[in-house]
Parts: C-alpha cells; sequence; structure tokens
C-alpha cells in the first residue's frame, strides 16, 4: 500500500528523533524541565490548531462515518491527548494551566503548522493535508513503542506518558492511512509525490518540534528575542 512504503521512508526520520535529546531525556527519565516546560508551552497552542486543521477537512469528507470519526478525533485533540501533557506537567512540578499560560509560537512549532494549513486551504481533496497531519500520532506511537520494546520503564515518573501514545494511536491511524491509500489509488504520480513529500516533511518537522524545546528556542529580531 502507499502509505506503508512512505512510513518505510520515514524509518530513518523517526529513529533519529529516538536518537535525539528530548526523547533520550524521557528515557532516562531526567529530561530537563525547562525542555518540558518549554514543549507543554508550544504543544498546547498547536493541538488546538491542529483540532481547527481536523474541523476544515469536514467538508471536503463525504461518507458520514467519516465525519463523525474526525469530530471525535477533535474531542481527543482538545480533551483526551490533555492527559499526556499532565504527565510531563507533574514532572515538572507546576499546575498544567500554569505552565501553558505563558504558550507561544516558536519558529519551529511556526513553521510546522503552517505547513498544514497550506495544504488544508490549497487542495481539495483531504488527502493532502492528512499526509501533513498523520505523522503527529505516527511518529508519537512510534516512539512510544520503540521505546516500550528497548527499555523498562518501571519507576520512570514519564512513563504514562510513553503509555499513553502506545495505546491510544492504532484506530486513528488505521483512519488516515485509509483514506491516504484509497485517494492515492486513483491519484496522478505527480499527486502521490506530494502526499509523499507532505508525510515526510512533517517527519522532520516531529523532530524540530522536540527538538526547539531542548534549545529552548525562540524568535530573534535584531538581538532581542520574541515570543
Amino acid at each position: 500500500m502507499f502509505i506503508e512504503s512512505v512510513k518505510k521512508e520515514a524509518e530513518v526520520i523517526i529513529e533519529q528523533i529516538y536518537q535525539d535529546d528530548f526523547i533520550q531525556g524521557v528515557i532516562r527519565g531526567d529530561i530537563d524541565k525547562e525542555a518540558i516546560r518549554h514543549y507543554l508551552q508550544a504543544d498546547s497552542r498547536y493541538l488546538n490548531e491542529f483540532a481547527k486543521i481536523y474541523a476544515l477537512l469536514i467538508p471536503k469528507l463525504n461518507d458520514d462515518e467519516d465525519v463523525r470519526f474526525l469530530l471525535e478525533q477533535i474531542d481527543f485533540v482538545m480533551n483526551g491527548e490533555v492527559s499526556a501533557h499532565y504527565t510531563m506537567a507533574d514532572y515538572v512540578g507546576e499546575a498544567y494551566q500554569d505552565i501553558i499560560k505563558n504558550g507561544a509560537w516558536y519558529p519551529s512549532s511556526d513553521h510546522y503548522i503552517k505547513h498544514m494549513y497550506y495544504n488544508a486551504y490549497h487542495y481539495s481533496d483531504a488527502s493532502f493535508t492528512i499526509c501533513a497531519m498523520a505523522p503527529c500520532p505516527y511518529v508519537y506511537q512510534q516512539l512510544a513503542l520503540k521505546i516500550t520494546e528497548r527499555h523498562d520503564l518501571t519507576g520512570n515518573p514519564l512513563k504514562d506518558w510513553v503509555d499513553f501514545y502506545t495505546k491510544n494511536m492504532d484506530e486513528l491511524m488505521h483512519h488516515l492511512d485509509r483514506w491516504v491509500d484509497d485517494f492515492a489509488q486513483r491519484a496522478t504520480d505527480e499527486e502521490k509525490e506530494i502526499l509523499r513529500k507532505n508525510f515526510l516533511e512533517s517527519c522532520v518537522h516531529e523532530r524540530n518540534f522536540f527538538q526547539m524545546s531542548v534549545d529552548q528556542e525562540k524568535w530573534s529580531f535584531e538581538g532581542e528575542q520574541y515570543v
């Protein structure tokens, strides 16, 4: 299937993310709390926009069941996934709402979300946007599976964060993969190349998103930093 071939290409990027400082810090259970705080401030805003992009896809779908599933995913992104964030907030030792109240758009997260919005507004078929969005749950799922396969996280304060993504992504990925594969069967070679690039580019965006939190990335103009 088309999406499986793209996922195979993405594996090298996901392994790089696994080896990078953020995930290795999660595995050790000693990641810098400032990195987690930065991550939560950025991801709270990212997920809010992610839900809005789901909403933009609804008019592009014709099947009622697919529409219902998207509505469920909007609720999950807004309300369900926050439980993983609470695990990280507990690690930091602060209330989640206190951490995210100063949330900001940082350069890497800004670039990532605009990549998805571009596809949502530029293409009539939902598959182009889905290929830009799907790496978000897919990368998290694959990282969590790698961690649990390679490490015993007993006693790790971030174990619940990892467990969340091993347990909650399968149904979503099944739907996203099906939508893309159905479209790929009638897509031109040029369209399939756009789908492929959208997916792989978003995998790179995922890597940058984690790294920006380690680096405490902020906007800088003429020597001054802005958030």
